[in-house]
């Protein structure tokens, strides 16, 4: 199958283009290259099945891309990620995210794909739920524009398919962490905490480290994207997560002793905005989609930092 991945040389994307490429199909990936990385890709161009076009999704550019390479599906990961970027100027996030996504919809119409995979966004979409894990049949209650242009594209898509017979499954991750991760993110904690430690740097926990979060690994990740291509899901939005919850204190704990550090975090003010709890139910992925977590955080944490280490 001819696949392409926008948002391909980021870290969750270039983890994509793995998995679909040990699957055996060939694929486009279109990428800006503002966040996402060439050297991401780097064994995946080697591999003569993988090609890289510097594209913005927000320019006609990639309606012409898709109608030139005709993709049997469109694995959409290309956004503007930053949470607090997002409040600081919802006007840039809505252009990147849902303008992004509509452009990259109605290529895809236009070039007669068979589905869009979206990536959406289990850690923000539900807002503060009042019971965890939360299941996708839970309210939407976003409250950043981040999250709001998330569940804006998901019933954009869910029109398209409606309306031009598009199909689509929306994929809502927690916490993704792994190899590859950029530690200039808020969302990256564990590779920030990582890479500081390893280099003796100081690191900070806000408030008094209570907070929680459903950290999986990107890996499995790349495993429900890959699995999500076919007619599973259709139509569907599906979380992806572990449902275990995390402190942001014992998160740094686990980092340190894999990064043989002091476990001493700088202590700092809550940030406001920040969610208390957060951990998602995956009943309806392993149920349609036949997915389950496969790494467990301290496994993930492992191997995390044995990539920074040797990179």
């Amino acid at each position: 199958m001819r696949c392409l991945v926008t948002g391909g040389a980021g870290f969750i994307g270039s983890a994509v283009v793995d998995r679909l490429l040990a699957d055996g199909h060939d694929v486009i990936v279109v990428d800006d290259l503002r966040r996402g990385r060439a050297q991401n890709l780097a064994e995946a161009l080697g591999s003569g099945r993988c090609a890289l076009l510097r594209v913005d999704v927000t320019t006609p550019r990639v309606r012409e891309v898709v109608v030139e390479t005709r993709p049997e599906v469109v694995l959409h990961l290309a956004a503007q990620v930053d949470v607090r970027a997002s409040v600081a100027d919802p006007l840039t996030d809505a252009r990147l995210n849902v303008l992004g996504t509509l452009n990259v919809a109605e290529a895809a119409r236009i070039a007669a794909c068979r589905k869009i995979v979206f990536a959406s966004s289990g850690g923000s979409i539900y807002g503060a739920a009042a019971v965890l894990p939360v299941a996708e049949t839970a309210p939407l209650r976003p409250r950043s524009p981040y999250a709001a242009a998330k569940v804006a594209c998901e019933i954009y898509l869910d029109t398209y398919r409606r309306l031009h017979g598009l199909e689509c499954t929306h994929l809502a991750p927690a916490n993704v962490y792994g190899p590859r991760q950029d530690d200039s993110g808020e969302s990256g904690a564990v590779a920030v905490f990582a890479r500081a430690l390893l280099r003796g740097e100081p690191t900070t926990v806000f408030g008094d480290g209570s907070n929680t979060r459903d950290y999986v690994f990107v890996g499995d990740v790349a495993d429900a994207f890959a699995l999500a291509v076919g007619d599973a899901g259709n139509g569907g939005r599906f979380n992806l997560g572990t449902g275990v919850q995390t402190s942001d204190r014992l998160l740094h704990t686990r980092v340190a002793a894999a990064a043989g550090a002091p476990d001493r975090p700088r202590a700092a003010p809550a940030r406001a905005g920040d969610l208390r709890r957060s951990a998602l139910a995956c009943t309806a992925a392993a149920r349609e989609l036949d997915w389950k977590p496969q790494v467990d955080l301290a496994e993930g944490i492992r191997r995390t930092v044995e990539h920074l280490r040797t990179h």
